[in-house]
């Protein structure tokens, strides 16, 4: 409808430059098409809200405008305008669909036990239906229903709906599951204790629609200056009539006052800003996400697929016998992993293959969820588990091997220990490799003054071994989803415009309460990339210092714009006092203008940010 606007506003145009006498001016479409909506927000805004806003300010130049029989001047101040509300509406545009996502991970049903005159049997009963100390089983491989605590059976379970972190927690009895979280391989029985709408899962999506709710839209640069620019335009024409009695620069001091160029000036900068970092990789989902980057002064990452690969590798092989060598050692531990579903031991045996080490196959293998495996290759019988796991089959850790051990989990490592014959062979380390981008990124940030935070579900030898390596020193650590929500609100309460950057499904609520916020788009969850303003296509993070970057220069460029926009008014306004200026031209001035502040927003597009 506005193109058909402009259409009829070109007609109007051509009629009048060469002197084509017309039954009636084709600029009344533009004003029918144009004017009639910004007539209707003017009025219901100042009746309804009393809010003076830019549309008031048009509303009268295009009825001032008419009254004297100009209604070019009339429909080109609408037609103006409603190109900057298109734009600035095209940039805001964002996807919604990152809640419906989170409801999909609902469980939908359980399996409850129930004990009926000495003879206990297994339901399956909806979820909704499942009430606060109800005994549940979960089988490998299902959703835990309810947030609850084991009360028999060992397992791994796959917290990283809930922590981010994509190596499994092992759980025994006594120890706590969440709701969402999925049990990997044990089969075990828990006694629920929070249900429904109280359970971690459905407060997780509360979080997510609150923070959505909570951030108020962001109001067009034009319509903040609006209420002065209306009162200042209409003292300025008046006192213009009264000394000069001639209606007619009156009017087009309304013309003039417009702020047209100034409704261009943000949405047009703000598109070549998201076109140039389209080419880079870098998604913006909206201008306001564009404009408050821009402001950002504080950034917080997540650890596990943000600043990290998000993937287990080895890092260490130790062996603690002298005559056993480190590729001894891991063709050994592969071959007791080789039937193992176990991240761990998946990584340990996917490591052997790709240096091409000779993998045995087990003549037995049994695996204890949540523990570790025993497996016989070659006769022996290797015991490959955690450090506890040995402790039960009767194998303890030497002085010696335990300040190993101790150390390797101090850089927040995974360790694998292999014993067999009542002796600890040696330890294979497994770390999830940090971004080799990251530290520079960081330091890169710092020295735009802006503030680098680490949040994350991981324990806190993990978090703080990573951060000296990137060089982060504000570490939160240990955090579920509500904590990285407050952490969060507690930076922006102390002041700080606060980015927060995430993959998971667990970043959701901290991405959306966020000023602002950045998704890996690569290997992310399809749930985070909806609830962040903000996508990395290729989840190269040092992207970040380019977005601040180009962020910073497009706020300037904005500024450049509103610059540029307000001198030409105000020149223009002394040549309409002046009477150089009519209706017509300065509604043509008007246009040159709005096409200035689109050139310079234009050179945005190609520009290098370094």
């Amino acid at each position: 409808m506005t193109i058909i606007g402009g259409v009829f506003l070109a007609a109007s145009l051509a009629a009048m430059l060469t002197g084509t006498a017309v039954p009636v001016d084709p600029a009344w479409i533009t004003v029918i098409i144009c004017g009639f909506p910004l007539l209707y927000l003017a009025v219901t805004r100042l009746i309804f809200q009393w809010w003076i806003s830019s549309p008031l300010l048009i509303t009268i130049a295009m009825v001032a405008a008419i009254f004297i029989d100009e209604l070019f001047a009339a429909g080109e101040v609408a037609f103006i305008m409603a190109i900057g509300a298109i734009l600035e509406d095209y940039t805001a545009a964002r996807a919604k669909k990152g809640i419906n996502e989170l409801m999909k991970l609902t469980p939908q049903q359980g399996r409850r036990i129930v004990t009926v005159d000495s003879v206990t049997t297994e339901e399956t009963v909806p979820a909704e239906d499942i009430r606060k100390g109800d005994l549940l089983r979960v089988f490998p491989g299902e959703s835990i229903p309810a947030d609850g605590v084991i009360t028999f059976g060992n397992t791994s379970v796959d917290q990283s709906v809930m922590t981010g972190e994509s190596l499994p927690a092992d759980k025994k009895e006594g120890d706590e599951v969440f709701c969402g979280t999925i049990n990997r391989f044990g089969s075990i029985d828990i006694r629920a204790t929070k249900v429904g709408e109280d359970s971690s899962l459905q407060k997780m999506i509360r979080m997510v629609k609150e923070a959505e709710n909570k951030k108020a839209p962001m109001q067009r640069i034009v319509d903040k200056w609006a209420t002065w620019l209306v009162p200042v335009a209409l003292l300025i024409a008046i006192i213009t009539y009264l000394i000069t009695s001639d209606i007619v620069r009156a009017v087009t001091v309304l013309v003039v006052f417009c702020p047209c160029a100034l409704a261009l000036a943000t949405p047009t900068s703000i598109m070549a800003a998201i076109g140039q970092a389209t080419k880079h990789g870098v998604l913006i989902k909206s201008g306001k996400a564009l404009e408050i980057m821009g402001k950002v002064d504080c950034i917080a990452f997540d650890k596990t697929g943000t600043l990290t690969f998000g993937r287990l590798e080895v890092s260490n092989i130790i062996p603690f016998i002298p005559s056993l060598s480190q590729n001894e050692l891991l063709q050994l531990a592969a071959s007791a992993e080789w039937r193992s579903e176990h991240p761990l031991g998946k990584a340990v045996v996917s490591h052997a293959k790709s240096i091409g080490s000779i993998i045995a196959e087990p003549s037995d293998f049994r695996m204890i969820p949540g523990k570790g495996v025993i497996a016989v290759i070659d006769g022996k019988t290797i015991v490959c588990g955690s450090s506890s796991f040995l402790n039960e089959n009767g194998i303890s850790l030497s002085p010696e091997s335990q300040i190993v051990l101790d150390k390797l989990r101090s850089e927040g490592k995974a360790s694998v220990l292999l014993a067999t014959g009542g002796q600890c062979l040696g330890i294979i380390a497994l770390s999830d490799a940090i971004r080799p981008a990251a530290k520079e990124m960081v330091g890169k940030l710092e020295q735009m003054n802006t503030e680098v935070v680490l949040l994350t579900g991981d324990n806190r030898q993990a978090a703080s071994f990573l951060a000296s390596q990137a060089g982060i020193s504000s570490v939160y650590a240990e955090l579920l989803p509500a904590e990285k929500v407050a952490s969060i609100e507690g930076l922006q309460q102390s002041g700080k415009k606060v980015c927060m950057i995430g993959d998971g499904v667990n970043d959701a609520p901290a991405l959306k309460t966020a000023d602002v916020s950045i998704a890996m788009g690569g290997m992310g969850s399809d749930i985070a990339i909806e609830a962040a303003d903000i996508a990395l296509t290729g989840d190269d993070v040092s992207k970040i210092p380019y977005l601040k970057r180009l962020s910073n220069t497009t706020l300037s460029n904005i500024r450049l714009n509103i610059t540029l926009s307000m001198a030409l008014n105000f020149a223009a306004i002394i040549l309409s006092v002046l009477a150089v200026l009519n209706p017509v031209t300065g509604a043509l001035v008007h246009n040159a203008g709005s096409v200035l502040v689109v050139l310079n927003a234009v050179r945005l597009y190609d520009r290098k940010i370094f």
